[in-house]
C-alpha cells in the first residue's frame, strides 16, 4: 500500500517522459498500472490551492475539483500544436466510450503555462477540441499555485512544453489511483475509468 506522497513519487518517476516528440510515458506491459493507497487527510496532501477554471471561476483544487469524484487528470498548454490537441481529442473519444458512465467521471486538464493560459484561452482551446463538456474542467491560475498543484501530482516541469503526457486516473474517495499511457486506446482508458467508478466492496 503506497501513501499519497508515495504515489506522487511514483508518478514523478513515470513523468520523466517529456512532452517533446510525442513519446508516450513509460509503462511496463499493461496500458495502465494501478497504484493503491492513501493518507487520512487527502485535502492537506493535494491542497485546496485556489485556481481558475475555463469560465473564470475560482476553484479550490481538492474541495471543488477532486473531492468525492472519479477523475482523469492531464496536463496541457494552449499554445501547443501537436500532443496537447491530439490527447485532448483522444480524451473526448474516451468520454464517448464511457457511455452512460460518462457523468460519473470528471476530466481535469491543468495548464503547464499559466502565464499565457488565461481562462479565456482555456475556454477557446476546449471549444476547438470539442471538449466543452460540463464534466470537464480546465484549470489555470497564479504560476506559484499551479506549480504547487502540479508538483503534488508529480507533473511539474521546467518549461510548458516539457510537461508529461502521462494520464492520472483516480477514485478520490477510495484512494485508488492509476497511471495510464497516453497512447493507450480510448476504449482501454474508458475501461480503466469504469473500473474505478465501480463501487468498492465493503464501503
Amino acid at each position: 500500500m503506497k501513501t499519497l506522497p508515495g504515489i506522487a513519487l511514483a508518478l514523478l518517476v513515470a513523468a520523466a517522459q517529456a512532452h517533446e516528440g510525442h513519446a508516450p510515458a513509460p509503462a511496463a506491459g499493461a496500458a495502465a498500472q494501478e497504484v493503491k493507497g492513501g493518507v487520512p487527510d487527502a485535502r492537506s496532501y493535494f491542497t485546496d490551492t485556489p485556481l481558475l477554471d475555463q469560465h473564470g471561476r475560482e476553484r479550490r483544487f481538492y474541495s471543488d475539483v477532486l473531492a468525492g469524484r472519479v477523475v482523469l487528470l492531464n496536463v496541457i498548454y494552449t499554445r501547443c500544436k501537436d500532443a496537447c490537441p491530439l490527447i485532448t481529442r483522444k480524451l473526448r473519444e474516451v468520454r464517448a466510450a464511457l457511455g452512460e458512465q460518462a457523468g460519473r467521471v470528471h476530466f481535469v486538464s491543468l495548464s503547464s503555462d499559466p502565464e499565457h493560459d488565461s481562462p479565456r484561452a482555456l475556454k477557446a482551446f476546449a471549444a476547438q477540441q470539442g471538449a466543452d463538456d460540463p464534466n470537464w474542467t480546465f484549470l489555470t491560475g497564479d504560476k506559484a499555485n499551479m506549480d504547487l498543484v502540479l508538483a503534488r501530482l508529480g507533473q511539474l516541469s521546467q518549461t510548458p512544453e516539457g510537461h508529461s503526457t502521462l494520464l492520472i486516473a483516480g477514485d478520490v474517495p477510495n484512494k485508488r489511483w492509476s497511471k495510464i499511457r497516453p497512447d493507450a486506446p480510448p476504449a482501454a482508458i474508458a475501461q480503466r475509468l469504469q473500473l474505478l467508478a465501480e463501487p468498492v466492496a465493503g464501503r
